[in-house]
């Protein structure tokens, strides 16, 4: 694989599942999300998108750089990777399970998991590649937002018969 791919690759890979969450969160936005109670303190709608684009971004392009001054899934990066698979699924699994099944509770505890293995990755990225642990941050820090608005939607929501809080 050419030098320019590896890392187009590796930037890549976070959109793939981004991609059938927005799925589902689009056919949910209008029909459910809207209709439940929120804080008037988040975000409008259209700033979700280039945030996450630019996160994914960033996440890929830091994997790529712990990959490369790792030693690949056989040297030092193989723990940090693991982690970073982990982080990954794990933020695929949020939107079907806040925006698809309506289980606020259950996405405010995914969410909490979430957020613990990205502080993992990021610890686990430094011992291998510094610059890819810091381009790690601004992550955690928007997943940190985000795990505060879902629990304040979860506890606004939480007597709401049509919304499954669990």
């Amino acid at each position: 694989m050419s030098e320019y791919l590896k890392p187009a690759a590796a930037i890549a890979l976070p959109y793939v599942g981004a991609a059938f969450g927005s799925l589902i969160s689009r056919r949910n936005i209008s029909t459910w999300y809207e209709n439940i109670k929120r804080p008037s303190w988040r975000p409008p709608n259209y700033l979700f998108g280039p945030v996450w684009t630019a996160l994914y971004g960033g996440m890929g392009y830091a994997s790529y750089l712990v990959w490369k001054d790792g030693g690949g899934f056989q040297g030092d990066a193989a723990l940090p990777l693991a982690l970073y698979g982990t982080q990954l699924a794990l933020n695929w699994a949020w939107t079907p399970i806040f925006f698809g099944a309506h289980r606020l509770g259950l996405a405010t505890i995914e969410i909490g998991c979430l957020w613990g293995t990205i502080v993992a990755t990021i610890f686990a990225f430094r011992e291998v590649n510094t610059t890819a642990a810091y381009i790690m941050v601004p992550y955690l820090g928007w997943v940190t937002f985000a795990s505060v608005l879902n629990f304040k939607i979860w506890r606004m929501n939480k007597e709401d018969k049509d919304t499954k809080t669990s």
